[in-house]
């Protein structure tokens, strides 16, 4: 596919998953001039230099600051309506940037008094009127970016402390009025001043920087030539190539939609090329990404939320969270290795390769800032500022490389994506902390915790399969992070009160889940997107995805029931039953496709294929499912059970391949 067309590919995916619009050419400086002051206040807040007292000074008004400066832009960005994607922007959108403007400046003005003299609970009158005001302007921000399921729920999240007493038994409360609801919403640091935009401000601003820049520095190019270079020539390589470089990429951007629109347009057309359908191509792709936003060392805004309601340095949730996605990724690997192997699909030709040796000389730095990262994250914990340290010494490398140095154009093209990325990211968390705003005011969050717990019958697995289930369905209507907040506040308490679970067990298990709606259908966004790029039916895509991504179907519920896989416990453990999760993985990919590595094709015959398939299925599911409490069999059990159902599989495997032989005279794959 030429590089005309892999444009064109990434246009129609890119106006299918975003609605922004293009500003006209005398406000096109806005959007950079706002990541530069964001950029500023943040590095003022963090580093504590005294530059920007005025809005810095104070933590609450730093964080009405972030809000008064992000917020105005989804109107200018985002139409009332996706028609309008294409027209220019209309009066009445001006008028809501000014409008917004001014309101978040009140609040940034009066950040002092609203702390001092307790506005959250007693404000005068012009403070209730413009909190009234910010409420509305926040819902249809959160409306524009990110759809109406999210602007839906948080409504009617954000009133229901208005009619709280008028509920059902169960999720009754104490009422409060319409101006205690508002000034609540507006001046607590419970609601839209909560932990979303608290973490949103003190740690993703910089991983956002971060990834925008890595991005446009050649980052991503770098990262793609590379997994061609090592993996492009090995059987079903460009599929392959796809795991490494979104697995990479999605360390970057945090996005599934960004990442498929990335390494999407290279890998897809070289997965087509070696035989591979578009479904298959696309599916693998979709999977990839979504893994990418799950693969440390920075895994999406979601991540540092997580850190913040556990109370625990963000290094804590990166250093939990490598364990599963190498589960993930190896299930991933492992079916396209038996698809290829099993379809006799090889992988590109070497010449038509890049050199390993040549890219790595021309992109040995994007290595050691990651390097620098990681070292920062983990060893000094340092995670607020890390990313403006990696950021620095990123763009000084650069500007010494002749190949990637930048010009002014690549300056404001950097500026316009990240401040994209913040307002659309801005505008859901103030609007989500609204809903988490509405549980704490009425106590909502422990009574649903409770009634979880009392559904359940204090069953842990039931526990489990209805906070999976949750967390799914929660995934398709709102983003990720939507979910995962609203979750974290409802359903985590009841898993770890209730069942007895480990806290960040429960918020990955919460957090996996809510990713699975990417891959899913009848939503599946991301295998929707690289259907785009693919050419491809976007269902059929889905159902690809779905199969192949299978076993992050269960991981999670293996991780919540032995948080070993999590780095929880002695390492002799941890080694132990990561490695008993890796032979189960490898069963159940394996069985998945119809083909084990070192023994061949499961089966001649369509009966024999059922049977050996789901004995090594069966065979894959006990060996890496946990076993003791509260599964009513322990590890040597499960794994006895598991080789007696594997061992034979294996052997009416080999003795099936023995006697297709003489029937067609070649060795069957």
């Amino acid at each position: 596919m030429n590089q005309a067309s892999q444009q064109e590919d990434v246009g129609a995916a890119k106006e299918q998953v975003s609605k922004v619009r293009s500003l006209p050419r005398a406000l096109r400086w806005l959007p950079g001039t706002v990541t530069v002051l964001l950029t500023l206040m943040t590095l003022d807040y963090l580093f504590n230099l005294g530059w920007l007292t005025f809005v810095t000074g104070l933590e609450t008004q730093f964080y009405y600051a972030v809000v008064a400066l992000l917020l105005p832009l989804v109107f200018l960005l985002w139409p009332m309506f996706p028609s309008g994607q294409s027209k220019p922007v209309p009066w009445y959108d001006y008028l809501l940037f000014i409008v917004t403007a001014i309101v978040g400046g009140y609040f940034v003005f009066q950040a002092e008094s609203i702390l001092e003299r307790g506005w959250a609970f007693a404000a005068p009158e012009p403070a209730v009127w413009f909190s009234y005001a910010y409420w509305l302007l926040i819902l249809e921000a959160a409306r524009r970016a990110g759809g109406w399921p999210i602007a839906l729920i948080v409504a009617l999240f954000s009133c229901y402390p208005m009619v709280a007493d008028i509920m059902p038994g169960p999720i009754q409360a104490f009422p409060s009025t319409l101006e205690q609801t508002a000034i609540y919403h507006t001046m607590s640091t419970e609601s839209i001043m909560g932990v979303p935009l608290q973490a949103f401000a003190s740690l993703v601003i910089g991983f956002l920087i971060f990834g925008v820049v890595l991005q446009k520095t050649g980052g991503g190019a770098f990262f793609i030539n590379l997994a061609f270079s090592l993996l492009g020539h090995v059987r079903g390589g460009p599929a392959k190539v796809s795991i490494f470089a979104s697995g990479l990429m999605g360390s970057m951007s945090g996005s599934v939609i960004t990442n498929v629109l990335t390494t999407g347009v290279l890998s897809i057309p070289a997965m087509r090329r070696i035989g591979m359908s578009r479904s298959f191509a696309g599916g693998v792709e979709a999977c990839a990404s979504t893994g990418g936003v799950l693969m440390p060392p920075v895994m999406g805004a979601t991540a540092f939320i997580m850190a913040m309601f556990l109370d625990v340095p963000y290094a804590a949730v990166a250093l939990a969270a490598v364990i599963p996605s190498v589960l993930y990724f190896l299930g991933l690997f492992i079916q396209i290795d038996a698809y290829a192997a099993r379809n006799n699909i090889k992988g590109l030709p070497k010449l038509e390769l890049p050199s390993v040796k040549q890219t790595l000389k021309e992109g040995w730095y994007f290595i050691f800032v990651f390097v620098l990262l990681v070292w920062m994250l983990l060893v000094m914990q340092r995670e607020a500022v890390a990313p403006f340290y990696a950021t620095a010494l990123l763009l000084v490398i650069n500007q010494l490389s002749k190949s990637h140095r930048w010009g002014w154009k690549n300056v404001t093209d950097t500026l316009n994506a990240a401040a994209k990325l913040f307002a659309e990211l801005i505008a859901i968390l103030a609007g989500v902390g609204m809903l988490v705003g509405a549980l704490s005011m009425t106590g909502l969050s422990g009574t649903i915790a409770n009634d979880f717990i009392h559904l359940a019958g204090g069953s842990v697995p039931l526990l489990l399969v209805m906070g999976a289930l949750t967390s799914f369905v929660l995934g398709i209507g709102m983003t990720v992070t939507a979910a995962y907040i609203f979750l974290a506040v409802a359903l985590a308490p009841a898993l770890t009160q209730g069942g007895g679970l480990d806290p960040m067990a429960v918020h990955m298990f919460i957090l996996y889940w809510g990713m699975l709606s990417f891959i899913t259908p009848p939503v599946a966004l991301g295998a929707f997107a690289a259907a785009t790029v693919a050419g491809a039916r976007p269902m059929e895509t889905g159902l690809q995805a779905m199969r192949l991504g299978s076993v992050i179907y269960f991981i999670p519920f293996m991780f919540v029931l032995n948080p070993a896989l999590i780095m929880q416990g002695s390492p002799i453990g941890i080694i132990l039953v990561f490695c008993q999760a890796v032979l189960g993985i490898v069963l159940f990919a394996s069985a998945m496709q119809g083909y084990l590595i070192g023994v061949g094709r499961l089966g001649h015959t369509p009966a024999m294929e059922v049977i050996i398939r789901t004995l090594v299925l069966i065979a894959g599911f006990c060996v890496a499912l946990p076993g003791g409490k509260p599964i009513p069999f322990s590890n040597l059990e499960l794994l006895s059970v598991g080789l007696a159902t594997g061992i034979p599989a294996i052997l009416l495997a080999r003795w099936s391949q023995h006697r297709a032989i003489p029937r067609n005279g070649i060795t069957p794959h």
